[in-house]
């Protein structure tokens, strides 16, 4: 019992630290993690060395994949690839489903990129399509929101699914964790799409913008103009389609008969579809977006923004891991096998704690990296250790980290600010938004599990 009342104890002071003193969820974690073996009583000189290993073990496994999934969806926000990309479904779709199609565009540009970004970028087309049809932007806004938070928590190379697969000791199949994780972020989004159609007529007082040249006001031909020429759609795809192909060809090959056999065949599509070459090769399509003069000083610096913008995700991934590391050696591993195997509670213990990481501290990924750090050595007692109880643990750690956007939440202000959205409608919607669809995909994935498990 000491040993859980030890975890709880340092679960509730990474949520204090973080939400309250906004403490780097690095430094929170890594605290942890040598606090916490001191209190298990990890013999001193196995101390620094279990930290450390885990530490550089997690970043050599993920860490470039992180970073070139990173440098993939830089350079696909800042080519105008995203708005490209919504543009040709808008011609597909059209403008008579305003909803779906805010929904379908954010599902899609968020599996590489962020979705605090990818809300920033898309806005103005949101606007766009909101004053063509007639339709409340307040449906608009919640559709685009949860089209974008649905695959940003569940598809990789999103990072927060990318660490809690890696903590999971799931990287090498990601291909199937794509599978299943495409599938259970479209009940997601359908689940955020049929909760934002419930406001597609209602009316709300916006809030006045901040001063003339506020993002907000800036109009969809402005943005759309700063561009310059938009990329061909097919060549804006591409980067998300190849990697995504690659790895699943991967993991299909690798299959238990060997579809293809081995040989040089498969030697060569196991090679090109592990995680980072499949990634290096969607770089390589991303760099065909640039161009014009100075293209080579441009893909520099976004790729200098890229490492930027992935150090902090990478130094919070490996502190994750090495807190998991702690935990996995202490004696909470015995505890929870002899106390929690016969209660049955499966995928619903990385839902919760993901959830009550998420509604507390705010950040997804921060949510994902701690809860599947310290879900690993619960898998066994928890009846999780298999292959498919693996990956569906990832997807519950997702789904949880959906669950609840509100004040502590960079993107609630995001999308609240940029849909000026006053504060108080925004947490009866949005945030019952993020609720509906991380349920949602709970519920999908215990469906899941009722047949794999």
């Amino acid at each position: 019992m000491t040993s859980l009342l030890i975890l709880l104890a340092l679960v509730a002071a990474i949520v204090l630290v973080t939400a309250r003193w906004k403490v780097s969820p690095f430094l929170a974690l890594m605290g942890a993690a040598i606090i916490g073996a001191f209190a298990y009583r990890i013999p001193l000189g196995e101390v620094v060395t279990t930290v450390t290993t885990a530490f550089g073990n997690t970043l050599g496994n993920i860490g470039l994949v992180i970073l070139f999934g990173t440098m993939i969806g830089v350079i696909l926000e800042r080519s105008g690839a995203a708005i490209a990309m919504a543009e040709a479904l808008i011609k597909v779709l059209g403008t008579r489903f305003p909803n779906l199609t805010m929904s379908l565009i954010g599902y899609i540009v968020s599996i590489p990129v962020f979705c605090d970004s990818g809300y920033v970028i898309l806005n103005s087309l949101r606007k766009a399509v909101t004053l063509r049809t007639g339709v409340s932007a307040l449906a608009t806004s919640i559709a685009l929101m949860t089209g974008l938070y649905a695959t940003h928590t569940l598809v990789p190379p999103t990072p927060g699914p990318l660490a809690a697969a890696e903590n999971l000791g799931v990287t090498d199949d990601l291909g199937m964790l794509i599978a299943l994780g495409l599938p259970v972020a479209a009940v997601a989004a359908i689940a955020g799409l049929v909760y934002a159609s419930l406001f597609s007529r209602k009316e709300f007082t916006p809030l006045p913008a901040e001063s003339d040249d506020d993002l907000a006001e800036q109009s969809y031909e402005e943005l759309r103009a700063s561009y310059g020429r938009l990329p061909n759609p097919f060549l804006a795809f591409f980067p998300i389609l190849l990697p995504l192909v690659l790895i699943c060809a991967s993991s299909i090959v690798k299959l238990p008969g060997r579809p293809i056999g081995e040989g040089a065949v498969f030697d060569a599509v196991s090679f090109v579809g592990t995680p980072v070459i499949a990634l290096i090769f969607g770089l390589a399509a991303a760099a065909l977006l640039l161009r014009g003069h100075g293209k080579l000083e441009r893909f520099n610096d976004q790729i200098g923004e890229s490492v930027r913008v992935a150090g902090p995700i990478l130094l919070i991934t490996g502190a994750g891991a090495a807190f998991g590391a702690v935990l996995a050696a202490s004696p909470l591993t015995g505890f929870l096998s002899d106390n929690l195997s016969g209660l049955g509670l499966g995928l619903a213990v990385p839902f919760i704690i993901a959830a009550a990481l998420k509604t507390a501290q705010g950040s997804s990924t921060v949510a994902m990296v701690s809860t599947s750090a310290m879900l690993a050595p619960m898998l066994p007692a928890l009846g999780l250790d298999s292959p498919e109880g693996m990956l569906l643990s990832v997807l519950a750690v997702g789904a949880g980290a959906m669950v609840v956007s509100h004040a502590n939440d960079s993107y609630f202000w995001v999308v609240s600010q940029l849909s000026r959205i006053p504060v108080a409608t925004a947490y009866r919607t949005l945030s019952v938004a993020t609720a509906v669809e991380g349920t949602a995909a709970f519920a999908a994935i215990g469906t899941i599990g009722f047949f794999l498990l």
